[in-house]
């Protein structure tokens, strides 16, 4: 159903449109006042009414500068009952806004995208999402600085150092967060925070910040696909078997949905494996004549790979490898978010992969258009400012800093300061990029916390954006809803 906005709810604040500048003089066309409509959408059979709201919240220094500008899209369900919900939602990269979840996972209207088939010229059309969250909890989805059409108000060094590193960034979105909720007057409800891929390293983070320094609980915590430690990875292999490890589940699970005999009873015998003889054998190395023998044996039959290549690399398979190897045949690369989703290999010849993700160049063009076309033309929230569905300069300016494991570190204490709060881990079986089995190994690391299931951990089919597919999209609504009625 198109919106209709009446007069009632649009809010026009015309003193925040004026024209900005950076501190190098760089001018930033005007940005809108906040801007409500009345939507509707049909799930569960039913029709639910709600307000769609695209707003600014400004970012300001010690000094009380105003440094930058962050743009949000809530849909709330009119009412306020303070017994509901917020959920706070946020992507990754850094530098991806938070559309995909919005127009993909959980948000009212979705957009098709992600999937086998999707291309970019596929036509821009939001529908009403069956598997939308609004029936249980209110959405906000925040987009972070240089993302979206959220934006800094200084020069690049300072924008670097106040938007672009791992703490900074927490810092201020977890007060972005705190200060809609102030601007709402829903400091009694309920409190959710949801992050995706570099938003499952920052929604911890958030929850501790926000319950340690600012003074705001969270109830619950969703990690859609979590990048949750990065100490584990970036090819460490030197010693430690954990990075091959990791992803073997992924590939053993890509190739069992090939030959349509992916379920949890066959995946749980690749888990026992993984962490069972393979680790062993991998630790066994050069001690054991035989060990790289079994390795490549059983790694062979679990890939699907030409057993001649898994022979030279001795059965370690980077993930990079993977991609390109297992579909060659049909002239086509795997994305590392899904790797049965495929696009034609543009350079088949070449020795090393030269094009993009598959899935990365075929969803920019329609999550990027229907945002666009939902906020300047059905909200009416117009402006000449560009918006950045994935910014490829943010991630390249990004200062990671020293690889470690923060997110798990805050995610701990966060849960043993609160007996109440409840954490959800989820994943798409397929996805390389941030695998299923890195959570699975973090979670097993943890203590109790007086219960089972204070941190639970689902895996759906699909990849790094399995909610995607329907049938896991709706699986992943399902579970959550669970974990808000308790």
């Amino acid at each position: 159903m198109l919106a209709t906005v009446t007069p009632a709810l649009a809010q026009e604040k015309t003193t925040t449109t004026v024209e900005k500048k950076t501190d190098d003089g760089t001018k930033l066309p005007p940005l809108p006042a906040d801007r409500t409509i009345a939507q509707s959408v049909r799930v569960g059979g039913r029709v639910l009414n709600y307000r769609a709201t695209v707003g600014t919240l400004p970012v300001r220094d010690e000094s009380g500068k105003e440094i930058g500008q962050v743009v949000y899209t809530a849909y709330t369900v009119p009412g306020r009952d303070p017994a509901r919900p917020v959920t706070f939602a946020f992507n990754g990269g850094p530098g991806a806004a938070s559309v995909y979840l919005n127009m993909g996972a959980v948000g009212p209207k979705r957009v098709q995208f992600g999937a086998q088939g999707d291309a970019p010229s596929d036509a821009p059309i939001a529908s009403d999402n069956p598997n939308t969250w609004l029936d249980f909890t209110d959405l906000v989805f925040i987009d972070p600085i240089g993302t979206g059409f959220s934006r800094s108000l200084v020069g690049e060094d300072e924008t670097k150092k106040a938007f672009y590193a791992n703490d900074p960034d927490i810092k201020y979105l977890s007060k972005v967060v705190y200060d809609w909720l102030v601007k709402e007057g829903r400091l009694r409800s309920p409190k959710y925070v949801m992050g995706e891929s570099y938003g499952g390293y920052r929604a911890p983070r958030i929850a501790y910040e926000l319950q340690s320094q600012i003074g705001v609980g969270i109830n619950g915590l969703i990690m859609v696909s979590p990048y949750l430690d990065p100490a584990s990875g970036d090819d460490a292999t030197a010693l430690s078997p954990l990075p091959w490890m990791i992803d073997l589940p992924s590939m053993a699970a890509a190739n069992l949905e090939r030959q349509g005999r992916l379920t949890p009873a066959a995946m749980q015998a690749v888990e026992d494996y993984t962490r069972g003889d393979f680790a062993r054998d991998l630790l066994r190395g050069r001690s054991d004549p035989q060990a790289t023998g079994r390795i490549v044996s059983r790694v062979t039959q679990l890939t699907g790979l030409d057993p001649a290549l898994v022979q030279r690399l001795g059965g370690r398979v980077d993930s990079r490898t993977y991609l390109r190897e297992v579909h060659r045949s049909e002239g086509t690369i795997g994305s590392v978010y899904d790797s049965n989703v495929t696009a034609f290999d543009p350079f088949p010849w070449s020795p090393s992969q030269q094009s993009n993700d598959p899935i990365l160049d075929a969803l920019i063009a329609p999550t990027t258009s229907a945002m666009v076309d939902f906020v300047t033309r059905e909200v009416g929230w117009k402006t000449d400012a560009r918006y950045n569905a994935l910014s490829y300069a943010v991630n390249a300016a990004w200062n990671r800093g020293k690889p470690a494991d923060t997110p798990v570190t805050d995610l701990r204490k966060a849960i043993a300061n609160d007996p109440k709060m409840r954490v959800m881990i989820v994943h798409g079986w397929d996805d390389l990029s941030c695998p299923f089995f890195a959570s699975r190994l973090i979670v097993d690391q943890m203590p109790a916390f007086g219960q089972a299931e204070r941190v639970a951990l689902k895996v759906y089919p699909g990849g790094h954006m399995f909610y995607s597919r329907n049938d896991s999209g709706a699986a992943f609504k399902n579970d959550a809803r669970a974990l808000y009625r308790k």
